[in-house]
């Protein structure tokens, strides 16, 4: 039977309505429940339904109770747990390890409601209310890049797979659409799940033919054997190239399957095109406003992946190293969905991905072969096979605007000035789309820093890009008779930076910006990036040789406030 409402059901209520006695899957998030497809718990559930399995969510339960854990009972296939949209210790944390006051993903705004390590305390909840239950997958970010041995930051240690300490039965990584569907009919049918791709599992045995890992007893207390762990598990991460890997955990072993196929355009189309709700659940929608909602409720999602592969960032390891863009005819049906309904103003407020100018970017050898083991895309220049071209994305941004009732589309998520630069075919004619008619007022940009030597442990291209792309920003506002500026995001305490690089960072902003930037942020090392290899074994990650890593917090602080302090705020001439 068809839900009544787009939304997946959480009460009791909700299941009689529907006619259903009881679920094939319960999910469990630590965020409130948002039913969009920016929320990757929606996703998985509508995904499911679609499939034809019924399935309910329990947003933030209480893990001193078994009230909310409880009130669906008790699923007849498995468990569906994550963290929600980020690593838990990142929502809870802040990188100098303060504990955040503020959720924009709980309802009345308040940090109150998600524990450290979620994923670990919700299937410790549920082993204690639910006595041998069915299966429990974990999944999400959090389980996603705490799949092998990894350093976590806020206790100075590496842990083991998260898959041991939560006792889970099956892990899923990256984007888990296709994984999650094929789990979900392995168990309908008694099949087994070992062999599917994007899983990890526990096992007595090594398997065959898999690429053994240094094992968690070498790693946790050797940053050689660390870093060489990391790097075998890097080399592996593509869906084309990525051999299995196996790894001692205790007495048992990791088995970590190769990476899921990407889906294809039509894939992603029809995931992009369920029947999402773009609210949150009437249930915690009572409990106050949540304010992540303002960001994403008319927001669409054009792409997955990135090229970029910058050091710091988890989307390589997460959502992978291709980008696989939707047919703009998908777009256009959302973005008509969207101003259908009744609260719509006019603005799409962001149409992009993880870097908005690459939708409809290809590399055919990516594709074809996997990401290159040698090089990559876009450092420390844009590979001459990644073929920079935006002439779809204006042609999108441009059927967007002409759909009625659309007064304004947005680009929020920020862009890649140097792709911007490389299209030197059409790059110019898309940087003056964009000023005319996708800002308002400003352009967000992440240079990250201004030193060249921290650059080059970012993975980001040197500044000269940046200032040529800022020289170029501004004559096209000056010709359109335009006052908009750049926002840029930089990073302080990053491994290699020192103070003194921070201070060559300040005298570049005020130099080559003419103001204080205001978006400066302390270095977090969070799990399975090669930043956070490098902040704990103290080694460039290309060339192992020994760098400094500021792992003081007054310092780290220090290093922020330097870039800061002297500087004077634009005023409204200047900018």
């Amino acid at each position: 039977m068809r839900a009544v409402t787009p939304f997946l059901p959480t009460t009791r209520d909700e299941l009689k309505a529907l006619g259903w006695g009881t679920l094939d899957v319960i999910l469990v998030t630590g965020d409130t429940y948002i039913d969009s497809p920016y929320i990757g718990v929606s996703v998985i559930g509508k995904v499911l339904v679609d499939a034809g399995y019924r399935v309910g969510l329990i947003a933030q339960p209480d893990t001193d109770s078994d009230a909310d854990i409880g009130r669906l009972g008790e699923p007849s296939l498995f468990w569906g747990i994550t963290s929600g949209c980020m690593d838990s210790m990142v929502s809870n944390y802040t990188a100098t390890k303060k504990k955040r006051n503020d959720d924009d993903l709980t309802a009345g705004g308040k940090n109150t409601r998600r524990p450290d390590m979620a994923v670990i305390a919700y299937t410790n909840l549920v082993r204690r209310t639910f006595k041998n239950t069915r299966p429990i997958v974990i999944g999400g970010i959090e389980a996603s890049l705490r799949r092998i041995s990894h350093y976590h930051y806020w206790n100075n240690k590496v842990r083991r797979s998260i898959l041991f300490d939560a006792k889970a039965d099956i892990l899923v990584y990256g984007m888990g659409e296709k994984t999650i569907l094929e789990i979900a009919e392995n168990l309908k049918t008694g099949k087994m799940t070992e062999n599917i791709r994007g899983t990890c599992y526990i096992s007595k045995e090594k398997r065959e033919a898999y690429l053994e890992l240094p094992a968690h007893s070498d790693v946790e207390k050797d940053k050689p054997r660390f870093a060489e762990m990391f790097k075998l598990f890097y080399a592996n991460s593509d869906p084309i190239s990525a051999q299995g890997l196996c790894q001692k955990q205790d007495t048992r072993y990791l088995i970590h399957n190769p990476p899921q196929v990407n889906p294809t355009t039509e894939e992603l189309d029809r995931i992009h095109e369920l029947d999402y709700a773009n609210d949150v659940h009437p249930y915690y929608a009572s409990q106050g406003e949540v304010r992540a909602l303002d960001t994403i409720r008319f927001s669409i999602i054009s792409h997955r992946g990135c090229y970029g592969q910058c050091n710091f960032c988890s989307i390589a390891i997460h959502q992978g190293q291709s980008v696989v863009s939707r047919s703009k005819t998908s777009i256009l049906r959302e973005a008509t969905a969207l101003t259908k309904q009744s609260d719509f103003k006019g603005i799409i407020q962001n149409v992009g991905g993880p870097t908005a100018n690459m939708y409809g970017f290809d590399c055919k050898k990516n594709k074809r072969k996997g990401i290159c083991s040698d090089k990559r895309c876009l450092s420390p220049a844009t590979c001459n096979t990644l073929k920079a071209n935006h002439t779809r994305q204006i042609n999108l941004l441009r059927k967007l605007r002409q759909l009625p009732k659309v007064k304004k589309v947005f680009i929020a998520s920020g862009i890649r000035h140097d792709l911007v630069l490389s299209d030197t075919a059409h790059g110019p004619k898309y940087l003056e789309e964009i000023i005319k008619h996708h800002i308002s007022g400003q352009l967000k940009l992440a240079p990250e820093h201004s030193e060249i030597d921290v650059l080059k442990l970012m993975g980001k291209p040197g500044i000269e890009q940046f200032v040529t792309f800022k020289k170029q920003f501004d004559q096209i506002n000056q010709r359109l008779g335009m006052k908009q500026f750049l926002t840029c995001y930089f990073m302080a305490a990053y491994p290699g930076c020192r103070e003194t690089d921070m201070k060559q960072l300040k005298s570049f902003t005020r130099k080559a910006l003419g103001f204080r930037p205001q978006q400066i942020q302390v270095f977090t090392p969070t799990p399975s990036s090669m930043a956070t290899l490098m902040y704990h074994t103290e080694r460039a990650y290309d060339s192992n040789v020994p760098i400094f890593v500021e792992k003081d917090i007054r310092k780290k602080n220090r290093q922020k406030s330097e870039a800061i302090k002297g500087q004077h705020r634009p005023s409204k001439k200047r900018r």
